[in-house]
């Protein structure tokens, strides 16, 4: 998988943590992911099609980060923290994928995406839709740590 395509989900990784939960972000070293383990608690999965090509992005979290961006999103007026975590992980996993589909659109790539998938809990594993290398993006923020992992088939 080339800089052309995993730079889009770094983008818009960046931007969506920063403009929704006012949270800097800052990307690690990418590297392939060995197996199907997290580490972090709650991943939200988004597949994408089109064009020929196949695959999917899932961004994951550690508990102590995405509490921090539900507390900066919504305030202190939090009655189900549990669910708001996991509404929360959806919207972003959401948003990510989007603004990654856009960039890519504008670079001649053209994908659909499906609804997003929660995974939640300790020591959860992730399957990606194709056999192809994941390679995983590390982040660092002030609230912990979070991935963001890519496995995309292009059809070009």
């Amino acid at each position: 998988m080339n800089a052309e395509v995993i730079n889009p989900f770094i983008n818009a990784t960046r931007n969506v943590v920063a403009t929704m939960a006012g949270i800097s972000p800052k990307p690690e070293k990418p590297r392939l992911k060995r197996d199907h383990a997290s580490t972090m608690d709650f991943t939200g999965v988004v597949g994408l099609a089109g064009d020929g090509a196949k695959g999917s992005f899932a961004v994951s979290f550690s508990q102590s980060c995405i509490e921090r961006i539900v507390r900066n999103m919504l305030g202190d007026e939090i009655e189900d923290m549990e669910q708001d975590m996991r509404d929360a992980v959806g919207e972003l996993a959401n948003m990510i994928s989007g603004g990654a589909r856009a960039e890519l659109e504008q670079k001649g790539h053209s994908f659909d995406m499906a609804v997003p998938t929660l995974i939640a809990g300790k020591g959860h594993r992730i399957f990606q839709l194709t056999d192809m290398p994941v390679l995983v993006v590390p982040f660092n923020t002030e609230a912990g740590p979070f991935t963001v992992e890519v496995c995309l088939q292009s059809g070009r």
